[in-house]
């Protein structure tokens, strides 16, 4: 029997989401003068604040709250009207020393012995419905944000957009687990004050159905859009006005979008967030690495859809469980069990390997912080950073490492393929 499947996205304007920013930013701030920071950073924003609070262990010291508001007016809150931004918001710091119990459970004088940052099961998924082996409904839901953003930024077609929005779309799939159609749209974004709610409900409905979908459908293979219809159901700003978003409309977290982050629904999530925490907290780096096991593996055709979970301890190098799923799909004549053994001969899972596997010691994360963590494009780009205490200095760095395909050729040879 047909099934629907539906997921969600926010975009970089969602409160949660610039708080997951903020997080990032200080986090990259503090790697890029000081490798070995170990940071857990969180982040609060409500109308014209802004509360920094958490962990850090570093040899550098930070302008928190220049870094915060650069960051805030980088996503688009520069007016007044907004009742928040970056310029006039207060930043309140609460930042202090991590604590030397965990530390000392976690550094070790051999590096490669180094522990894990706490205890926790994490997961990784891919599936081979996309191109970039991520859910569709969640891949779609992140493009139509990442098209409105940019939208926004041109002030060219729809020039009345704020920062705040959010996106989901259901799909239609048959028995044999092959999207069928996309049956319904959902658009939510933040707008200027119109002389008639009316008048505002109309140009919006129509802009996001002539002007923002095509743009999003002209960048998705074919066989994607065949998915789109006639008969979808759009529901854009189904409760009508929305002028007040933003920090002034809700209060946002780092850390309250993990499903969004992940894999919006599919798969499985272990409860842990990422933003504001340094690779050592296997929250961030393990699930990063389960990612690219998972990826890897579904490249390698060794299925056509895993989820790779892997748990740890605090304090303890090696981890405590290596799990694979294949829902069934899997092409190699082995029990999910025997290709959970193979994983961990092919992957190093140790906290101190997978960050230098994944090149995860370098400023790379504000990058992730909105629009999914997982299923972007790895790339190399050069990162200016400045302080009044550390001076300027410029980085190359990669991101998105655990996204590159670098291990297929050795999954194949362990598997045979």
């Amino acid at each position: 029997m047909a099934y629907l499947f539906t997921s969600e996205s926010v975009s970089e304007g969602h409160p949660d989401k610039i708080a997951d920013q903020i997080s990032d930013t200080l986090l990259d701030n503090f790697l890029a003068f000081d490798e070995n920071s170990k940071v857990a950073c969180e982040t609060l924003v409500t109308t014209g604040q802004v509360v920094l609070a958490g962990e850090v262990r570093s040899d550098t010291y930070l302008d928190v709250q220049t870094i915060a508001r650069d960051v805030i007016n980088d996503i688009g809150y520069t007016k007044g009207a907004y009742k928040f931004s970056g310029d006039s918001c207060g930043v309140i710091s609460l930042i202090h020393e991590q604590s030397q119990e965990i530390n000392q459970g976690v550094d070790r004088g051999n590096k490669e012995e180094q522990g894990a940052g706490d205890q926790g099961m994490m997961f990784g998924y891919a599936t081979n419905e996309t191109e970039n082996y991520m859910p569709l409904a969640l891949d779609i839901s992140h493009k139509i944000l990442i098209e409105l953003a940019k939208i926004r930024r041109e002030e060219k077609e729809i020039t009345y957009l704020r920062p705040d929005s959010k996106s989901q779309v259901t799909i239609e799939y048959n028995d044999e687990n092959i999207p069928q159609k996309i049956v319904a749209i959902v658009v939510s974004t933040q707008h200027d004050e119109f002389d008639e709610d009316e008048a505002m409900q109309k140009q919006i409905e129509k802009d996001i159905k002539e002007i923002l979908i095509p743009r999003v459908k002209e960048q998705l293979p074919e066989y994607v859009q065949k998915l789109f219809n006639e008969d979808i159901t759009y529901h854009i700003n189904p409760t009508g006005k929305f002028v007040i978003g933003g920090p002034h409309g809700d209060a946002g977290l780092t850390g309250r979008k993990i499903i969004v982050d992940t894999y919006g629904g599919k798969g499985a999530h272990g409860g842990g967030a990422f933003s504001g925490k340094d690779p050592s907290k296997v929250d961030r780096s393990a699930a990063y690495a389960a990612r690219h096991i998972a990826k890897n593996l579904v490249a390698a055709g060794v299925a056509d859809e895993i989820l790779v979970q892997v748990s740890y301890a605090i304090g303890v190098v090696e981890p405590t469980s290596i799990f694979v799923d294949t829902y069934r799909t899997s092409k190699v004549k082995l029990k999910d069990g025997e290709i959970a053994k193979k994983v961990r001969e092919i992957f190093d899972m140790r906290p101190a390997a997978i960050e230098e596997r994944l090149k995860l010691r370098n400023p790379i994360y504000r990058e992730t912080a909105a629009y999914g963590h997982m299923g972007k494009e790895p790339r190399t780009i050069t990162k200016v950073f400045e302080s009044p205490y550390n001076g300027r200095i410029t980085k190359e760095v990669e991101l998105f490492t655990w996204e590159k395909l670098d291990y297929v050729d050795k999954v194949k040879e362990a598997f045979g393929l």
